[in-house]
């Protein structure tokens, strides 16, 4: 078994309907292909609604609609912005998050929002998100404007400080910025990149193991090379935490490369890391935190 807990997909958009660079999401039909080259068995699906940096926005609508199509592969998500409704700090989400939960979505996400991590605004949001039950998929921005994501600063400060006012919402880290903290030599001019070479426990070491409902999303460039760049660190990494960290892939542009598919094939044959480490990795975990009911 192998769950995806980070992909992408909307239905199909007119051709000029794409990113500056002329990439786009695939269209759930191209994201089955995709999976059943990778040997993916099934996949979360996330949604965009919140403006910045997006090309096309994919409301929780939308996602419910794509994985009904195919409810024996595709898990939805809701996604939410914290200035919908009142846009007031004193918003009460809780009567859509209960009904999107109602309607399948097993999730909040994939969070972008680019204000600081720790604004009101998103603190009311999460207040809502905890009471209501659903897990939550963030991305980590380095600065507002000209990128997305939740903003925070070297080091991870308000990350931490949503981390300890909401303990019962697990959170599913994602982003460069927060994997880059996987090592302490990591610096103000590359934080928001892919670091390589030898790691030197860091943040992330620290805040998972201070903080047991924090979740680490592999996917994409960041989260593979958390895990690649140091090879030995990585295997003693997903050994420390194997019942709480996922795979996953960010599937969001047609073609695209999933280095991550054969390093984790390969992390099985030859051994590197326990039978039940990456059983858990690989679908276990994505099991349990979404409520699947598979094992």
């Amino acid at each position: 078994m192998l769950i995806d807990i980070h992909v992408h997909t909307c239905y199909w958009r007119h051709e000029k309907i794409v990113r500056k660079n002329g990439t786009f999401y695939p269209t759930p039909e191209t994201l089955i292909e995709m999976m059943d080259a990778d040997g993916i068995d099934k996949a979360l699906c996330m949604g965009a609604v919140s403006p910045a940096y997006r090309y096309t926005l994919v409301p929780p609508e939308e996602i419910l609609a794509i994985c009904a199509e195919h409810p024996d592969r595709l898990i939805p998500t809701c996604n939410l912005d914290p200035r919908w409704l009142d846009h007031a700090e004193t918003s009460n989400f809780r009567g859509l998050l209960e009904a999107y939960r109602e309607l399948g979505c097993r999730s909040i996400g994939e969070y972008i929002v680019n204000l600081p991590f720790d604004h009101p605004l998103n603190m009311n949001f999460f207040a809502d998100v905890e009471a209501v039950g659903l897990p939550l998929t963030f991305h980590i921005a380095s600065r507002l404007g000209g990128t997305y994501g939740c903003k925070d600063e070297l080091g991870l400060p308000r990350l931490e400080r949503v981390l300890q006012a909401f303990p019962k919402l697990t959170f599913l880290a994602h982003s460069q910025c927060f994997w880059s903290h996987i090592s302490a030599d990591v610096r103000e001019d590359n934080w928001s990149t892919y670091p390589k070479g030898p790691v030197q426990p860091g943040r992330v070491v620290e805040l998972m193991r201070r903080y047991p409902n924090l979740v680490g999303d592999l996917s994409a460039g960041s989260g593979f090379n958390a895990i690649s760049r140091d090879p030995e660190f990585g295997y003693a990494f997903m050994e420390e935490f194997n019942d709480r960290l996922c795979f996953g892939t960010d599937i969001a542009n047609v073609p695209q490369t999933l280095a991550i598919v054969p390093y984790f094939a390969e992390l099985k044959t030859k051994g590197l890391i326990s039978a039940a480490a990456h059983e858990n990795i690989t679908w276990r975990n994505a099991d349990r935190v979404l409520g699947l009911g598979l094992a």
